[in-house]
């Protein structure tokens, strides 16, 4: 048998192996005519399917020219900025609304608004004993992989896991958007209990609640909130809930769903697309980013000083040295990100009530001179605006949630989106998803093994 120090050497050399042999030269992809990261240069994405759940806008045609313009979001044809107004001007809580219209493309009026919250509420139950025996069994830091864990057993408490049939997974995705919020939470708990040594809450739900007011009620120990804190909280998995069905983890829902497997499995390989720093993680970049600037920035009301340390990020040479603005710049919009606008203007009502204005000023100037910088360091193809991350960290840690509930907290609203999309590939599916690659591989003449 090897010893450690032996089997890590051997690691290191099969990765230097990996990164010598496995780079592939970028000119190849133009060869090819290959789309990295299924976009072109301008940054448009392949077109893979059709969808009726959303629609994201960030251009316009002028004169037969394709132009960046502000940023809209469509949720089954209404516009983002008419359903958080809605919301808002009648002082009520949203989220369970905007799932109804995802889950089943039309506005509910009353009556179907109450069976709809009566029966998520009927949904949010978990197996006996599972809380102690699931989800408090090897607690991690990184509650994604909790909630993954979570979610991957719930199968085996399920005696139609594997039928696909829609009224049957229109049940388990009524079931798994109840139950997120508990899963998460409780995943939280014992984490903070049995690894940091902190105290213990497994607080039930109350069927009386909204999603967001549970949310709160289930992670404070006395379970109080204001109501400028839910409707917040309310507002931001609205925001959350759905992106159109290019992002990663909602095209992960539609080719995982294309193979025909159960909606545990969809719902867990979403997860996992979603906890990345690239796609659901970034809102913690810009709050690690944030605090090193503080750091480093003598005076962070000083727009020179602030300017330097945003160049110092572009070169590289401040934070993690990857060379980006966290929270600045998306993949599909340029001019403005409609969900990052909206949320602003309570962002401004929170940090009034919390206090922390002086941090809301900091966040302001950066997203303002963010976009400058970027244009003047980089060559950039189509303009840079903020993001809804930019603004979502600054959100939770102002409602006293943990970090390593930031990324869950968008699961929590995107599971909406992509039980929409999952119900919409298994309506419309007729072949499995299956994308080509071109092989760049050389031919080799096979040696035995005394000859190598």
């Amino acid at each position: 048998m090897i010893e450690t120090k032996e089997f890590m050497d051997n690691l290191s050399q099969w990765s230097d192996i990996c990164l010598s042999d496995e780079r592939i030269d970028l000119e190849l992809y133009e060869k090819y005519d290959v789309k990295r990261g299924l976009r072109d240069k301008n940054g448009n994405g392949v077109v893979a399917g059709l969808t009726k759940v959303s629609k994201i806008e960030a251009n316009k045609v002028v004169d037969g020219v394709k132009v960046p313009c502000e940023g809209k979001l469509f949720y089954r044809g209404y516009n983002i900025y008419d359903l958080i107004g809605g919301v808002v001007r009648e002082n009520r809580y949203g989220f369970e609304e905007i799932a109804y219209l995802l889950l089943f493309g039309e506005l509910p009026n009353a009556d179907q608004l109450t069976k709809f919250k009566e029966s998520l509420a009927f949904s949010r139950t978990l197996p006996t004993n599972f809380v102690r025996d699931v989800v408090m069994k090897a607690p991690t830091k990184d509650m994604m992989i909790s909630l993954s864990k979570s979610i991957l057993t719930l199968a085996s408490y399920d005696e139609k896991a594997w039928d696909i049939t829609v009224p049957n997974v229109l049940r388990q995705c009524m079931m798994l958007i109840s139950v997120m919020p508990m899963l998460a939470v409780y995943g939280y708990h014992a984490y903070n209990h049995y690894e940091r040594d902190g105290s213990m809450y497994i607080h039930r739900p109350d069927e009386n609640l909204s999603t967001a007011e549970n949310l709160l009620r289930l992670l404070r120990p006395d379970m109080k909130y204001s109501q400028v804190e839910a409707h917040v909280l309310d507002l931001a998995l609205i925001l959350h809930m759905e992106h159109g069905g290019g992002n990663n983890s909602t095209f992960t829902t539609h080719v995982v769903t294309s193979s025909g497997t159960d909606t545990y499995s969809v719902i867990s390989a979403a997860l996992a697309s979603l906890k990345g720093p690239k796609h659901g993680g970034a809102n913690i970049k810009v709050v690690e980013m944030m605090q090193n600037l503080r750091n480093e920035v003598k005076d962070v009301t000083d727009r020179d000083e602030v300017e330097s340390y945003l160049k110092k990020l572009l070169h590289k040479e401040a934070f993690d040295r990857k060379g980006l603005i966290y929270g600045m710049g998306h993949a599909v919009y340029s001019k403005s990100d409609p969900r990052a606008e909206i949320f602003k203007r309570f962002v401004r009502q929170l940090s009034e009530e919390k206090g922390r204005m002086e941090e809301f000023a900091l966040y302001s100037m950066i997203e303002e001179l963010g976009p400058k910088v970027i244009t003047e360091e980089r060559r950039i193809y189509k303009g840079v605006s903020a993001n809804v991350d930019f603004y979502s960290g600054f959100v939770y840690s102002m409602l006293d949630i943990p970090e390593e509930m930031f990324t869950p907290i968008f699961a929590i609203a995107r599971i909406v989106g992509w039980s929409a999309h999952r119900i919409e590939e298994l309506i419309n599916m007729d072949k499995i998803i299956r994308p080509a690659y071109t092989s760049i591989m050389k031919e080799e003449n096979y040696k035995p093994l005394c000859d190598r």
